[in-house]
C-alpha cells in the first residue's frame, strides 16, 4: 500500500517515489478522476447544491488573478498533489506560450499574476515571467516548495525573487518534521526551514520590508483544516521560538479530491466518507467568494481553465468563450460560465478554500 492512513495522518513515503503517472496508475488519467467522482454516493451532485441557493449556473464576477501554471516538473514528488508533479513529468510551457500570456496580460488591468507548477522555478521561462509582468507593473506571486530554492541550480532565485519584489507563498504542511515529511518526504521540513530562514535574511516576511512571505498549509490526512487564524497563530508561535521564522500570513487550504490525495482517499477507504464530510459541510458564503470567479488559470500548454483544479481534470472553460491564451478575450472570459463538477466541493466546505486560503471568516 503506497499510502494509509495512521490515526489522522498519512504515512510516510520515498519522496523520489514516482507519479501517478510514472506508475502507470489508473488515476493518472483525469477520465478516471472523473469517473470516480462522478458516481460519488455520499454527497448530491455539486450542482444541485449550487441550484439551491441560486448560484447556477455559476459565473465569474471578473479576473483579478492571472494564474499561470507554467509546467509539472518539479523536486519533489508529495503525497497530496493535486498536480501529480515531480522529478519525472516533462510537461513544460513554451517560451511561445509564455510570451502569449505576457500580450495577453498586457492587454488587461489584471492587477495580480500568480505562477504555480510543479515547482514554477524550475521552468526555463520563469525568471522571464517575473521579469515581464513586473514591467508591466503587475503584482507577482510565486508559488514555492521552499525546498526548490536550495536546488544548485538555483543558488540565486532567492535573491532574484526580492529584487522583483515577488511574493512568495510558499507551501508548509505542519510547523514539525514528522506530519510536513509524511507529506512531502523524508528531510523536507529540514529544508523548508532553512530556506525560510534564508528568505528572512532577505527581509522576506520582516515589517515594513515590503516582501510577503506567506505561508499554506492543509492537513495531512483525510480530515478539514482548523480555522485559519487558529492555526497561523499556533505556526508563529512554533516556528518563531524553534527556528527564529518570521512570516506575513498563513493560509489553510482544502486537500482537493482529485489526483494523488484522490489516490490516497481511496486506498485508505476514506473516500466517500471524505466526500460526505465536504459536502455536509458546504457553505453558501464560501461558494459566493470561490477563486474560479475571479481567476484565469492558464495551462503550461496554454489552455485556458477556471482554476488550476479543473486544470488538473482537463475541464477547460466551455460554454463558448476562447479556450486558449492565444485568443484571449477578457469581455468574454470576465463573466463566463464555470465549469463544476464533484471536486469544486473542496473549495465551499466550512470557510471555503482557495489559493489564497479560506474564503470566509
Amino acid at each position: 500500500m503506497v499510502g494509509s492512513e495512521t490515526g489522522r495522518g498519512i504515512v510516510k513515503k520515498n519522496p523520489m517515489a514516482l507519479t501517478l503517472l510514472g506508475q502507470q496508475n489508473p488515476l493518472a488519467s483525469s477520465t478516471e478522476q472523473l469517473k470516480v467522482l462522478g458516481r460519488t454516493t455520499s454527497c448530491p451532485p455539486f450542482e444541485t447544491q449550487l441550484d439551491h441557493i441560486g448560484l447556477l449556473p455559476l459565473r465569474a464576477t471578473g479576473i483579478t488573478v492571472f494564474q499561470i501554471n507554467v509546467g509539472k516538473l518539479c523536486n519533489q514528488t508529495c503525497r497530496h498533489c493535486h498536480v501529480d508533479a515531480g522529478p519525472d513529468r516533462t510537461e513544460s510551457m513554451s517560451r511561445e506560450t509564455a510570451e502569449q500570456c505576457i500580450r495577453a496580460l498586457a492587454q488587461t488591468d489584471i492587477p495580480t499574476v500568480d505562477i504555480t507548477g510543479g515547482a514554477p522555478e524550475l521552468n526555463p521561462n520563469f525568471r522571464w515571467l517575473v521579469e515581464q509582468s513586473r514591467a508591466l507593473d503587475r503584482h507577482v506571486m510565486d508559488r514555492c516548495n521552499l525546498s526548490v530554492l536550495l536546488l544548485p541550480s538555483q543558488v540565486d532565485l532567492a535573491e532574484f525573487l526580492a529584487g522583483h519584489r515577488v511574493e512568495v507563498v510558499a507551501s508548509l504542511p505542519y510547523y514539525r518534521a514528522s506530519q510536513t515529511d509524511a507529506q512531502r518526504g523524508e528531510g523536507v521540513f529540514e529544508k523548508s526551514v532553512e530556506a525560510l530562514q534564508l528568505l528572512n535574511t532577505l527581509g522576506y516576511g520582516r515589517p515594513d520590508s515590503g516582501l510577503a512571505l506567506n505561508l499554506v498549509c492543509n492537513p495531512v490526512g483525510a480530515f478539514l483544516p482548523p480555522k485559519q487564524e487558529a492555526i497561523e497563530a499556533q505556526f508563529r508561535k512554533e516556528l518563531r521560538s524553534r527556528h527564529g521564522i518570521e512570516f506575513n500570513n498563513l493560509y489553510t487550504i482544502t486537500n482537493m479530491p482529485i489526483s494523488r490525495f484522490l489516490e490516497f482517499l481511496l486506498e485508505s477507504g476514506n473516500y466517500e466518507q471524505y466526500m460526505e464530510r465536504l459536502a455536509n459541510a458546504f457553505n453558501p458564503a464560501a461558494a459566493v467568494g470561490v477563486m474560479c470567479r475571479y481567476t484565469i488559470s492558464v495551462g503550461w500548454d496554454g489552455t485556458l481553465y477556471d482554476c488550476d483544479f479543473n486544470q488538473m481534470l482537463d475541464l477547460p472553460v466551455d460554454h463558448g468563450v476562447p479556450a486558449h491564451i492565444r485568443d484571449f478575450d477578457s469581455a468574454h472570459l470576465n463573466q463566463r460560465q464555470i465549469t463544476t463538477r464533484n471536486h469544486c466541493y473542496g473549495c465551499t466546505a466550512g470557510s471555503g478554500s482557495s489559493c489564497g486560503g479560506s474564503v470566509t471568516s
